[in-house]
């Protein structure tokens, strides 16, 4: 095995830790909220980090940025710009989630920015969008567990569904 290979073995078994962690507390009864009228701002902010998980996807990513005509350096840029764009567009919402449910959200985004950027690092400087976007999208195949942001938006459920009870 390569460096890269290892590297993002190590940072996805660590994310995976951390996503247990977090799904085993989620499983925790909530606390009592101080204010009934908070419970809409907060059912709309899990439903805004939903979104923001199934659009951080990477196979969803590629998909909506893919463009034939594109070098890989380009293509690297514009995947981690959009995903420095969703996350900062939906940041304001971890005032109203739990400190668990949004390190869960900046780890998918930490993570994804990782894999993106491995990849990119270990393509020759001619390569085109779509053998950067191949290669990414075999990384996600090979993972050994589920995708990670499927565990994110899991947990992110789980703490929705507590707050409903």
């Amino acid at each position: 095995m390569d460096n890269n290979t290892v590297s993002l073995l190590v940072a996805f078994l660590a994310l995976v830790i951390a996503l247990f962690a977090l799904v085993t507390a989620a499983k925790k009864p909530a606390p009592p909220r101080r204010e009934a009228n908070l419970l809409p701002l907060q059912l709309q902010a899990y439903e805004r980090l939903v979104i923001l998980c199934e659009r951080l996807a990477l196979p969803s990513l590629i998909s909506r940025t893919a463009s034939a005509d594109l070098s890989a350096r380009e293509m690297h840029y514009v995947l981690i710009e959009n995903i420095k764009q969703e996350y900062d567009y939906n940041a304001s919402q971890q005032i109203y989630v739990s400190p668990l449910a949004w390190t869960g959200v900046r780890n998918l985004r930490d993570q994804s920015m990782l894999v993106i950027n491995k990849i990119a690092n270990s393509l020759p400087p001619d390569a085109r969008a779509a053998e950067l976007n191949k290669q990414l999208l075999e990384v996600i195949m090979n993972q050994p567990d589920q995708a990670l942001h499927t565990m994110v938006l899991e947990a992110l459920n789980a703490e929705a569904k507590e707050l409903l009870k």
